[in-house]
């Protein structure tokens, strides 16, 4: 079985081709086409395939992804859609709910009203009520107002419509119903319903999730189709597959047909390969922190397990969004965040990123501002022959220009501005990491930190040290360990039904036929994609809480039938969970189940290990030794610092910092008062404050 995984990033497209059988791995980047993303991937396939005399047709699966929705919804790049609810209900996705995003500011903005998915004019009402609690008709759905909407839409040139109608995931048949009028009359329309979206309580992030699928569908169909195309003229003949955000991969049907499975999905992909390299390494509690050429993005893991967002607290760009998604949390901080001073005249970087085009001054492709990336090569942490292998060349020079042009606004040395952009980054990072951990009642010192992306093993130690974090694992391919984690997964797909039963009332009957039935959509839908039972799996997740609260706590469900002692060990776990979460628990209290979800996967072939590196001897993988500046005892000083080849460094022998470590995907540098080894999975393990 042979693979390729592609995952397209803000700077660079990072590709990985695995031979499931020998084990044998070739790894490759590309510059990213932020115009067309599918021509850095189309790019990156053959030039991967020719450097290593891979024969396109027998590639059986390509795993992809993809920042396509994702662009669309940060960039607000979609297409021109149109929503059709019930009358009266206009402007739910206009007033949201009473909370507020930033609840002490009274100027603040919200996304859902400055720059909405659907504008006002294209939202339509007609006729038609359903009613709790189980989705009878109260009033018949007005099929001629439907079709009068429709045509207005048509005239108007809408390209994409959602259909959300109030109590719509207990009875489906009014979208059904209207879906149906407006495709006959939009026959070219991107068309969906917010039941089959989303089927979940809480119209307003409901009806904006829908309205979230069809404001990116079109861009995706195109996107997916020009993909597919380009890889069969390429030879490609096997199956494509796309990364979702529930951790999953999905046909490219699926994805065309549910666009929201896509956002974040590339994010997704990063915490699945942290997973696996913990996995290789035998350590269960990781934080995963992928930095990459724009956004830092960190994941926890815990014995083996990645969280998932709840609904309340799943968004993108401030847009509500109701869909199974892996806690990840993305903050503005990479290798081409540019440092500036502010309206106030403090001393920041980022969140503005120099992306591809033009990039960092470094690249010198017109890069005017001083970046990350700029401050690592001004401080001598980057090798300018060596990076991506050689496959590009960087300039010292231009670097040194745009950081001393920063420092003399800020009246600081050269060294001092280049190491304060540092400090200010990784300040930054580790900001992010406490608001996952630290403020969550997570110790982060019981943890150990995997850096990957192009930058993560730049700045990976010296933002442990800040937590405090003992270890940091830098995988074998850290600027491909998103793209390797695409070739850990299994194809997954979620069907969600809301519950609304209350503890010493539940109606056990219902819960199993709800159960049962999600199971047997699940069962056909990879029947449909060629699945082999035996190869299917499912697993039960209810969003609890106490009656009253207004948020929810995922908990597992038992497998089989659902017994009332069964639903006893849950409903003890929710106590645990809340405890845990929150502190406190109120074990008297009744209990809500408000949904109950199941995951239906489908295994999928998937890498289990690398080849052991040779490795050879610390003599023969140092190269050179150059001047690079670090921080000591309080103190900037230029240190000698031996660089490595990373192949060549030896298996199981410590070694210790300062280092610089060259290989063609990343960088990883070792500050003074670190050691370092070689673990047998191809993985190095840095050790903080320790010396040989």
């Amino acid at each position: 079985m042979k693979t390729i995984g592609v995952d397209v990033g803000g700077t660079f497209t990072d590709l990985v081709f695995c031979d499931m059988q020998s084990g044998e791995v070739a790894i490759h980047k590309v510059s990213t086409t932020p115009d067309d993303p599918s021509r850095g991937v189309m790019t990156g396939i053959r030039e991967l395939c020719a450097d290593n005399g891979i024969d396109p047709s027998q590639i059986d699966y390509v795993f992809h992804g993809t920042t396509t929705a994702t662009n669309a919804v940060l960039e607000n790049k979609g297409a021109k859609a149109g929503l059709i609810t019930n009358e009266g209900f206009r402007d739910i996705t206009h007033i949201g709910r009473h909370q507020r995003v930033e609840h002490y500011s009274i100027i603040q903005e919200l996304p859902w009203q400055s720059r909405p998915l659907v504008r006002r004019q294209f939202r339509k009402t007609v006729g038609g009520r359903l009613v709790p609690p189980t989705g009878e008709e109260l009033v018949p759905l007005d099929g001629d107002a439907v079709r009068r909407v429709a045509e207005e839409l048509k005239a108007e040139g809408v390209e994409s419509v959602a259909i959300c109608f109030l109590f719509s995931y207990l009875n489906p048949a009014h979208e059904l119903a209207a879906k149906a009028i407006v495709e006959e009359v939009m026959p070219d329309a991107f068309v969906t319903t917010s039941s089959f979206i989303s089927p979940q309580f809480r119209e307003f992030e409901r009806f904006t999730t829908a309205s979230l699928a069809a404001f990116i569908g079109p861009k995706v169909d195109r996107y997916i189709a020009h993909l597919d195309g380009a890889l069969r003229e390429t030879g490609v003949t096997g199956d494509l597959r796309i990364m979702a955000s529930n951790g999953g991969v999905a046909t490219a049907k699926m994805v065309t047909e549910k666009p929201t499975l896509t956002l974040l999905s590339g994010l997704a992909a990063g915490v699945l390969g942290g997973k696996w390299i913990g996995d290789l390494t035998d350590r269960k509690r990781l934080i995963t922190f992928d930095i990459g050429g724009t956004s830092a993005d960190i994941g926890i893991v815990v014995d083996g397990r990645f969280a998932e967002t709840d609904a309340r607290s799943t968004s993108i760009a401030g847009f509500p969004l109701l869909m199974p998604m892996i806690d990840i949390h993305t903050i503005g901080a990479g290798g081409g965040s540019i440092a500036h001073i502010d309206r106030g005249g403090a001393f920041r970087v980022g969140p503005q990123s120099a992306g591809a085009v033009p990039g960092p001054a470094a690249y010198g492709r017109g890069g005017t501002e001083p970046t990350v990336t700029d401050a690592n090569l001004v401080l001598g942490r980057l090798a300018p022959q060596d990076f991506l292998g050689g496959g590009m060349t960087l300039d010292p020079a231009a670097s040194q220009r745009v950081v001393a042009d920063l420092a003399g606004r800020l009246g600081l040395s050269l060294n001092e501005t280049a190491e304060g952009i540092l400090t200010i980054i990784n300040s930054n990072m580790a900001n992010a990491i406490r608001s996952r951990t630290v403020q969550k009642g997570i110790d982060p010192r019981g943890f150990a930190l995997v850096a990957f992306g192009g930058a993560g093993p730049l700045h990976g130690v010296e933002v442990a040290a800040m937590l405090e974090i003992p270890e940091v694992i830098v995988p074998p391919f850290p600027g491909i360990t998103s793209a390797m984690g695409l070739l850990t997964t299994d194809l997954k797909y979620d069907v969600t039904r809301t519950q609304f039963q209350v503890s010493g009332a539940v109606d056990l009957a219902r819960i199993n036929n709800d159960v049962r039935a999600m199971e047997a959509e699940l069962s056909a839908q990879f029947e449909a994609d060629k699945i082999a039972a035996d190869d299917v799996s499912f697993q039960r997740i209810g969003d609890l809480r106490y009656v009253g609260q207004g948020y929810e706590l995922k908990i597992a469900f038992p497998d089989g039938e659902i017994t009332a002692e069964g639903l006893a060990d849950t409903f003890a776990a929710f106590h645990r969970a809340h405890a845990a979460e929150y502190g406190h628990a109120f074990t008297a209290s009744p209990i809500e189940i408000v949904t109950i979800r199941v995951s239906g996967i489908g295994r999928m072939p998937k890498i289990t290990k690398l080849k052991p590196p040779a490795g050879g001897t610390l003599e023969a993988a140092r190269v050179r030794s150059v001047p690079s500046v670090f921080r000591v005892d309080g103190a900037l000083q230029s240190v000698e610092t031996p660089v490595y080849r990373r192949e060549a460094l030896p298996v199981g022998e410590r070694f210790s910092g300062p280092a610089i470590i060259l290989q063609k995907d990343s960088t990883t540098v070792m500050p003074p008062n670190t050691t370092a080894i070689v673990d047998q999975s191809g993985s190095i393990l840095i050790t903080l404050g320790a010396t040989t």
